[in-house]
């Protein structure tokens, strides 16, 4: 007869843990430090539960089990960008990035195994969505991140991007627990303002978290402003099309009073021409907004091909001229495919 799997505890409250330990006789405030040994100390190990007897950490670990990730392999790009393949209790398989500047570090985490959308740039769209990431396994892509950042740049992580393989707002209960976790003083305790979720663009999502009063970042992987174009490049356009997503971002806007960022590639012959800028123009008029545009990242398909330089400053001039914030991004860690597009689990 096969035995029954043991419970990853981490998908337990203080409460239920607190509860626990009352149920077999035990003082509460157990739950309290195993609570914090999981979240603020990241253990993956009843063991190194230090302040517990050897008795209590062996029934923990009869009765429970900790899936923790583990980092199956890690790159070091030239320009110091660290990818890393992480491992899930299952053997599915994901990417995280950290991103080194001069004064910031910048974990970029996955939020799927494989991507239910399917633009047509993004090497992750090539993987079928397998499943959703638990909270947990998003945390832990943070907390491994935020210990090579202080051993290989001497910091603490200094942001997040929800930017790595998956459609965050496609996983949506499971990215707000982490979040909550990574910005609770039970857990990381990093500010909200530091976190940045970036999606292709689900209205009916972007409404929901507007209405909870978040205080992380939104952008939005925008790419084209033309309904025709930009469900050529990302289809699921057509489902979820420019009109339902403006309102939603003007929505965004009003309730929480944070300007959105536009992810922005202009590739030539697609998105290049005086119309497209002029129709991104028109979008970006709806709301308070900023513009990144980001350098391609080629994927091995000839269809997509980075723009050239005088494309990409008709479209600085034009929002500039505007009054529109516009930044030009360029790519880091492209030697070890961890830029942005890039993440397919080649490593």
């Amino acid at each position: 007869m096969k035995s029954e799997a043991k419970k990853d505890i981490r998908a337990l409250s203080r409460e239920q843990l607190r509860d626990f330990f009352e149920s077999r006789g035990m003082e509460a405030f157990r739950g309290n430090q195993v609570y914090e040994w999981l979240w603020k100390k990241g253990a993956h190990d009843f063991d190194a539960m230090t302040n517990l007897s050897l008795d209590l950490r062996e029934q923990l670990a009869a009765e429970f089990t900790i899936n923790h990730i583990e980092v199956d392999r890690m790159q070091r790009s030239a320009d110091g960008t660290v990818k890393n393949a992480v491992r899930l209790h299952d053997g599915l398989v994901v990417e995280s990035v950290l991103i080194p500047t001069e004064n910031r570090t910048t974990a970029c985490v996955s939020s799927q195994v494989g991507c239910s959308l399917d633009c047509k740039f993004c090497a992750t769209a090539r993987l079928k969505r397998m499943r959703n990431l638990n909270p947990d396994e998003i945390y832990d892509q943070v907390v491994v991140i935020d210990r090579q950042s202080r051993l290989y740049f001497g910091r603490p992580l200094s942001n997040i991007v929800f930017m790595g393989m998956g459609e965050p707002l496609m996983n949506y209960p499971n990215m707000m627990k982490a979040i909550d976790k990574i910005t609770s003083e039970e857990g990381l305790g990093m500010s909200p303002r530091r976190i940045t979720v970036s999606t292709s663009g689900v209205p009916k999502m972007i409404r929901r978290m507007a209405e909870e009063g978040p205080r992380f970042n939104l952008a939005v992987s925008l790419h084209s402003a033309i309904d025709s174009t930009r469900s050529t490049i990302m289809p699921f356009n057509e489902t979820f099309p420019l009109d339902d997503l403006r309102d939603a971002i003007v929505y965004w806007y009003e309730k929480t009073g944070n300007r959105v960022t536009y992810e922005y590639v202009v590739w030539e012959g697609i998105n290049d021409g005086p119309e497209d800028v002029a129709a991104l123009l028109a979008f970006c008029r709806a709301a308070p907004c900023k513009v990144n545009l980001i350098e391609y990242n080629p994927i091995g398909d000839d269809a997509f091909r980075q723009a050239s330089e005088p494309a990409l400053q008709a479209y600085i001039n034009a929002l500039e001229g505007a009054g529109i914030t516009v930044t030009v991004r360029r790519s880091r860690g492209k030697d070890i495919d961890a830029a942005c597009g890039q993440l397919a689990n080649k490593g």
